[in-house]
């Protein structure tokens, strides 16, 4: 009893049962200082659930009541940018002005950086991209990866018109982990160097994008090596009074690609539950490169001439059509207690690999067929638990599904067509804690992840029309397993100094059964498989205020990612080639290539299970803040130890005429690398091969440039070497391009519209790795054999190729109509005396220059011009599978009720 009654006594000395309340008076005027009557303004916790809601009156002022904490001030009002703000509550009245522009204010507050705790964005130690709204439907207009655009250390990659990613700090796709509304999206089935499915979530259901840049793996757990993507879905608030119905329509349409597209949002709320609805639909169609060129084009990799022999202008297999709608709810159950739930839907229809159809490799099927995407959650947050300030608790179902029909060979029309559904359910659980103590913030949680993959697979004979169970790219009924815990503080220290420490500990299992694979020709697909993994991973970092608006920000921290389903399982054709893996070529005496290419050695490393990916950061940053100007530079190393990447597959002599998978082994080199029908390019293994180090340099700078005009510049570079060669390590996708963006705005105070050229410069890429030059999206190798086979195949299949003079179909006097060369003339023009070469041994830079604007036509309606690519500079970036779009016009019009 003595016991009980003494933690008690503590527990009401250190964690007050009811925080104290205050007002919060919120002022709100536009650019010219006049006050904005009408506005709403909501207060939001780290949650983003809805504390408080008001509008402001003919003063612009609004008053809110909220217990203490820090909390996200957003004020909305139509013709202006959506404001958010961070703003503390104490025991005091506490007071906020905010300005509204009609556009491109940056958003000054992240709630991602430190989970859990709302920040403005100068104050966090980790560098962090917060994109709002508005820049988000300005960047977006065909696909979501586009936010990336006008960022520092970030980059969009885009592997084919509907499968794109970001690149964070040079590492995209598996090395960089993607959460929606703080709920994990990522899943273990996720590829190395695309993002699959990060284009099913749709811009117009978003109210923003958050990008922490360096490893985040003590915040978000295993594969932020690169960092951290943050999907912010918009979540309906309260009404101030009575009831509301609010929403909008947008129709939008560009010319590069003669896309076309619709928007719906509706809300309706009262002041203790509110529902959204959100429907869109795109269609994309034929997409025009820079110059009408297409620069990776088959005919170009393997005969050396223009694609203007095999397609016209506008490139086929480039259409799609995407469309999704999302459903929210957010129910008061109590005083300090809220329900959010969310459902969305996406999917894509008609989608192609043109990387691997005439747009490199020249095959005839490349079929991307129903990606589709159920993502769902329920969660309850509580405030005041007993001596706790937050409690949140959250359910997940994460369901995305695809299936690829492939038909190899380099246009052989008599190849097996093989069709490969996968379909990843992820079920997951979070919960999380946060008390305030004095100066300290403490978030502390745990989450839990459970995944499954069903992946059959077929194959089709092109002849016979005969169909035969296959393995699939991964075992099918594969289980993984992943989740931690953790700790995290923030810590005020003094009026000048904050820090941030996170501590996390995380751990992932793999498991797939050979008694889960039909037995075709007497024995399994694939064989028992397992891993376990785990780690401790930190994050300590701290900003120092030192005077005038200058600071100094400063971080440390660990980094950890789990070899996936994709690492361990995959067999069969990857966007990096033919893949095996370490459990399907056991006991076969398989080694690590020096290399990605044909002209791997051995270097006695043997194929065997892969072990996790550690990393270990530092950044530093030099701030500088003032009302007219802002700046920011930033020094980053991120070390990588044991870097899981692509190498050649070397087999001892004899391996021709053996299988891997269903795969006949149809030549192999004096070295040991062997190739398989499926891909011209070597079988590849994924190793924990080096050790890789990454640095860069991330700048921006922002000026007010009197009251009309501003100015924004935003520059990254990036380089990425083995640690013990200094050459480019291989890793799926590459390093990008050095990139600069300008942009100077003008927008006259009081008036209805806003201007903004734009300018972007990309250097040359030089640093290419083995696998760069060996990637059809990059480098584009091509060899006398893959030349041959396009030649015989894919060629002559698209009415490319006759015969000769003897009048006979595949004889060696049949030519290439267009310049009239037999295939012996083809080879020795394209490669000379060598066996094999790259179309591609940099990524060349490029220039790019925009105009935009936008004008308010009316009452709650806007619309947007964008003159894209007004020189029609024909470009692309490293690993991308099509050319960007050349010169268009893109409009979108607003109408907001």
């Amino acid at each position: 009893m003595r016991f009980n009654r003494l933690t008690s006594f503590l527990i009401l000395l250190f964690f007050p049962l009811c925080a104290a309340s205050a007002s919060l008076d919120v002022f709100v005027r536009d650019a010219t200082g006049t006050a904005v009557n009408g506005a709403r303004v909501l207060l939001l916790d780290s949650q983003r659930a809805t504390i408080a809601a008001g509008s402001t009156g003919g003063d612009g002022h609004a008053r809110l009541e909220a217990a203490n904490g820090a909390y996200l001030i957003r004020t909305e009002y139509p013709g202006f940018a959506p404001r958010s703000q961070a703003v503390q509550v104490t025991g005091n009245a506490a007071s906020i002005e905010v300005t509204m522009e009609a556009k491109g204010v940056a958003e000054e507050v992240t709630i991602s950086a430190t989970p859990g705790v709302v920040r403005d964005v100068a104050s966090t130690p980790q560098a962090v991209n917060v994109i709002g709204e508005e820049e988000l439907r300005i960047r977006a207009k065909t696909v979501l990866a586009q936010v990336a655009e006008f960022e520092p250390g970030l980059h969009w990659q885009r592997t084919s018109p509907t499968i794109s990613g970001i690149f964070v700090r040079g590492l995209t796709g598996a090395k960089v982990n993607v959460f929606v509304d703080g709920v994990r999206y990522s899943t273990a089935a996720m590829r190395g160097g695309i993002s699959s499915f990060f284009n099913l979530n749709d811009a117009n259901v978003l109210s923003g994008v958050e990008v922490l840049r360096g490893p985040s793996s003590a915040q978000y757990g295993s594969d932020a090596l690169g960092g951290s993507i943050q999907l912010l879905s918009r979540i309906p608030s309260f009404a101030p009074v009575g009831q509301e119905l609010s929403g909008s329509v947008s129709i939008a349409g560009g010319t590069a690609d003669r896309s076309f597209g619709s928007s719906l949002g509706a809300s309706w709320a009262t002041t203790t539950s509110a529902f959204q609805v959100s429907l869109s639909g795109l269609r994309a169609n034929s997409l025009r490169p820079g110059k009408g060129e297409d620069s990776h084009n088959a005919v170009t990799r393997f005969f050396g001439l223009p694609s203007s022999i095999a397609v016209g202008d506008r490139l086929p297999n480039t259409a799609f059509t995407q469309f999704g709608g999302s459903l929210k709810g957010v129910f008061a159950l109590g005083t300090d207690l809220q329900l959010i739930a969310s459902y969305t839907r996406g999917q894509q229809e008609g989608g192609q690999r043109y990387d691997q159809l005439i747009g490199g490799d020249g095959n005839l099927i490349a079929d991307l067929k129903e990606m589709m995407l159920d993502f769902g959650y329920l969660k309850l947050d509580k405030r005041n638990l007993g001596f706790l300030d937050q409690a949140t608790l959250t359910y997940s179902v994460n369901s995305q599904r695809e299936e690829r029909v492939n038909q190899g060979g380099n246009g052989n029309r008599n190849a097996a067509i093989n069709h490969e559904y996968e379909r990843t359910t992820a079920h997951g659980l979070q919960l999380s804690f946060l008390e305030q103590i004095g100066h300290h913030t403490i978030s502390l949680g745990g989450d839990v992840t459970f995944e499954k993959i069903d992946a059959p697979s077929f194959g089709e004979s092109a002849t016979t029309g005969v169909v035969t169970v296959r393995r699939g790219r991964v075992p099918d009924d594969a289980t993984y397993r992943q989740g931690g815990i953790f700790v995290q503080d923030t810590f005020q220290a003094t009026d000048r100094l904050s820090l941030v420490g996170n501590l996390r500990w995380g751990g992932a299992a793999y498991e797939s059964k050979a008694s889960n694979s039909p037995i075709v020709g007497g024995a399994t697909l694939w064989p028992d498989d397992s891993l376990h993994a785990s780690a401790l991973t930190f994050r300590l970092g701290g900003v120092y205020d030192v005077a005038g608006g200058l600071s100094l920000a400063a971080s440390v921290g660990r980094g950890f990612r789990a070899p996936h389903i994709t690492d361990l399982g995959t067999l069969g054709l990857t966007g990096a080639g033919f893949e095996a893996n370490a459990a399907d070529l056991a006991g076969r005496g398989a080694r690590v290539g020096s290399t990605a290419d044909a002209n791997a050695v051995d270097l006695g490393q043997d194929v065997k299970q892969l072990e996790p990916e550690t990393s270990l950061t530092y950044e530093g940053s030099i701030r500088f803040r003032k009302p007219a100007f802002d700046a920011n530079l930033t020094v980053y190393v991120n070390d990588i130890k044991g870097n899981i990447a692509y190498q050649a597959l070397i087999l001892p002599q004899g391996a021709v005429g053996t299988q891997i998978g269903d795969q006949t082994i149809t030549r192999q080199n004096p070295n040991g690398t062997v190739i398989v029908p499926l891909s011209s390019n070597p079988v590849l293994v994924r190793a924990n091969f080096d050790d890789v180090r990454l640095w860069g340099l991330e700048y921006t700078a922002n000026a007010r440039l009197g009251s009309d005009f501003s100015a924004s510049l935003v520059a990254t570079y990036q380089h990425a070497e083995d640690k013990r060669t200094g050459l480019p390590p291989n890793i799926e996708g590459g390093t990008p391009n050095a990139e600069g963006w300008l942009r100077v705005r003008w927008a006259p105070a009081g008036k209805r519209f806003w201007v903004e050229p734009y300018l972007r410069v990309a250097t040359d890429q030089t640093r290419l790795s083995s696998l760069d030059l060996g990637d059809r999206r990059t480098g584009a190798s091509r060899s006398r054999t893959s030349i041959a086979a396009f030649f015989n195949n894919g060629a002559r299949a698209r009415g490319l190729v006759g015969n000769g003079a003897d009048g006979q179909a595949g004889t060696a006097d049949d030519v290439l109509i267009a310049s009239g060369e037999t295939l012996a003339q083809i080879q020795a023009r394209v490669l000379g005396t060598a066996s094999s070469s790259s179309l591609f041994t940099q990524v060349d830079g490029f220039t790019v220059v925009g105009l935009r604007g936008g004008v308010r036509l009316g009452e709650g309606l806007d619309a947007l011009i964008d003159f894209e690519n007004l020189t029609d500079t024909n470009y692309r970036g490293i690993s991308w599978g099509v050319d960007a779009p050349g010169f268009g016009v893109y409009v979108r019009l607003t109408a907001r009720f």
